[in-house]
């Protein structure tokens, strides 16, 4: 079964799946085992890996090293760039920025990059990709080079959503941002998703299950936490997140 349609089955018996970000620049290689460990215990449904700014030297073995502790959870690549394609991940979310207006990042990247991966043979995800106000400027911003959606503008977020569910995009992904100040609002979160119908991921400034639990009730399909983790690989957080979006 394709991943894709792997990640939305685990939605059936669960209101909405829950990702854990692995950023090479935060996490040492030597920490993965017991990182990874704790998170398959806890009962997360997979793995994203990639940051907007890579300087880990070793990109593909520190994939195969995630891939090697997964067990049966998807490894999907969360690429900050072409750079970050590496062959033994099960899917890649193939991204455009679609709330920026710089064209490199909406399909000229895109184009470097798809001969890769189809000879790669590794599953594109495309992914719609919304940096929304977060309170600060945040590392994908600076490095797109492209202006978040105003936050308290639900409105406008639901029209960037509706074009990029015409043109065929299969998931959205609304972000704050690594280390966000704000996490995108719920108000946004149910806007779009009473506009369109197709997954919402949601990342970006999440620091507790409440919190969480608050974005998937407002319509979020999955949630993606990455530097509260970072910062406290505690097995009772991961649980009470694994609780907090799981439950319906």
């Amino acid at each position: 079964m394709p991943v894709y349609h792997d990640l939305l089955s685990v939605m059936d018996n669960q209101a909405a799946g829950y990702f854990i970000l692995i950023d090479p620049d935060k996490t040492r290689e030597e920490n993965l085992p017991h990182h990874i460990e704790t998170a398959i215990e806890a009962g997360v449904d997979a793995f994203l890996v990639g940051g907007s700014l890579l300087m880990h030297g070793h990109f593909d073995d520190y994939v195969k090293a995630i891939k090697k502790y997964s067990a049966n959870l998807p490894v999907v690549l969360f690429p900050g760039g072409v750079h970050q394609i590496s062959p033994a991940a099960d899917a890649l979310l193939f991204i455009s920025i679609i709330s920026g207006r710089n064209v490199e990042y909406i399909i000229g990247s895109q184009v470097v990059a798809a001969p890769i991966i189809h000879k790669l043979n590794i599953e594109p995800i495309s992914t719609a990709y919304m940096l929304v106000e977060s309170g600060r400027p945040t590392s994908a911003e600076f490095m797109s080079g492209t202006r978040p959606l105003p936050a308290h503008k639900p409105d406008i977020a639901v029209a960037h959503a509706l074009a990029a569910q015409y043109l065929g995009f299969q998931t959205i992904y609304l972000e704050g941002g690594s280390g966000a100040d704000h996490s995108v609002p719920e108000e946004m979160i149910y806007a779009v998703s009473q506009s369109t119908n197709i997954p919402i991921i949601v990342g970006g400034g999440i620091r507790t299950p409440d919190q969480a639990h608050k974005k998937v009730s407002a319509g979020a399909s999955f949630i993606v936490t990455g530097n509260v983790l970072e910062k406290n690989n505690d097995p009772h957080l991961i649980k009470d997140f694994v609780a907090a979006i799981h439950q319906q």
